[in-house]
């Protein structure tokens, strides 16, 4: 059965998933990338991110490792795939990734402007979806073909996604940073009455993994 995973989302202490004044110089938003210290060093981030041998194990490993394990399909917001705002000015921007993003599946990219469907190396092809975000995991449970779904982020997207009762399960990785400000993950969100519980939780030197899973009936 195809589940829909929130898989390796990062947030501080104080519940924010990305820095303040994200643009193209800060796309984590300002602090953000302190969020994922636990993230960047592993053995999975260090090859699919960085295209690099070696990395981390232990515990941040195997966490990072599962959110792409059995994978067929990605859903992002549109900050998340780039800075640009408002109509597409052009279509030359490919993405942070370079030309063989770490995605190597069918990406689906909530925006409200469309744009013709982008081919990358590796398997990686970006649709552009302008019909919510109800379209755009029935259009990715389509092309994972049995496998899982993973929303990538931001928070807004993950927020939607969970009022829209589509989530199955979530990683969130609780990193020791306050940021003060930035992108809320949880805010108007009751977890409890959208039937969340935490099955797992587990702590190293640079996070707290938290395992929730929505509870059926």
């Amino acid at each position: 059965m195809t589940l829909v995973r929130v898989e390796s989302f990062s947030i501080s202490l104080d519940g924010y998933g990305a820095g303040p004044n994200q643009s193209l110089d800060h796309p984590l938003g300002e602090g953000g990338p302190d969020l994922h210290q636990w993230a960047l060093p592993t053995r999975t981030f260090q090859r699919a991110v960085f295209g690099k041998d070696g990395g981390t194990t232990g515990v941040d490993e195997t966490f990072a490792a599962r959110g792409f394990t059995n994978i067929g399909a990605w859903v992002m917001g549109r900050n998340m795939f780039g800075p640009i705002r408002g109509p597409w000015p052009d279509f030359n921007w490919r993405g942070w990734w370079g030309d063989n993003p770490p995605y190597h599946v069918p990406v689906f990219v909530l925006t409200h402007h469309e744009r013709p469907p982008l081919e990358m190396e590796g398997g990686t092809v970006f649709h552009f979806v302008t019909g919510g975000i109800q379209e755009a995991i029935e259009r990715a449970r389509a092309a994972a073909k049995g496998e899982d779904v993973r929303i990538g982020g931001g928070a807004d997207t993950i927020r939607q996604a969970l009022s829209a009762g589509l989530v199955d399960e979530m990683h969130i990785a609780i990193s020791p940073v306050i940021l003060g400000q930035g992108e809320p993950l949880f805010e108007g969100i009751d977890l409890k009455a959208l039937g969340y519980q935490c099955v797992e939780h587990v702590g190293t030197e640079h996070a707290t993994h938290i395992v929730l899973k929505r509870q059926e009936g």
